[in-house]
């Protein structure tokens, strides 16, 4: 990600397997600057295939905004607290958007010299 303009915004999508982990890593996320805003989205079915078998779980998803300059120690963070081996981690570049909230996701992830 370090390749990409560091005031790109981005949005990552993070599943959750519930309210306590959604709500808590939204928390950290928010608190350490890694991310502006997260929204968790309550029960989403999942289908999957983990270690040979069909799977199906209900979960949350977290929207996650970011800018680009950040994205690696999200996804790092993320990776350490939560409770998956393999945790679902996808980030997108937003486009085009309102550029005041595009700005304060920009400022609210501002990394500290």
């Amino acid at each position: 990600m370090s390749a990409e303009h560091p005031a790109k915004v981005y949005v990552a999508y993070c599943t959750c397997p519930d309210a306590a982990t959604a709500e808590s890593l939204a928390g950290e996320l928010v608190e350490a600057g890694l991310a502006a805003c997260v929204n968790i989205l309550p029960s989403v079915r999942s289908v999957y295939r983990w270690q040979g078998a069909i799977e199906r779980d209900e979960e949350l998803l977290m929207l996650i905004k970011t800018s680009a300059a950040r994205v690696d120690a999200l996804i790092a963070h993320i990776r350490e607290r939560h409770p998956y081996d393999v945790p679902e981690v996808i980030c997108h570049p937003i486009s085009a958007g309102n550029d005041d909230y595009l700005d304060w996701v920009r400022q609210c992830t501002k990394t500290q010299a």
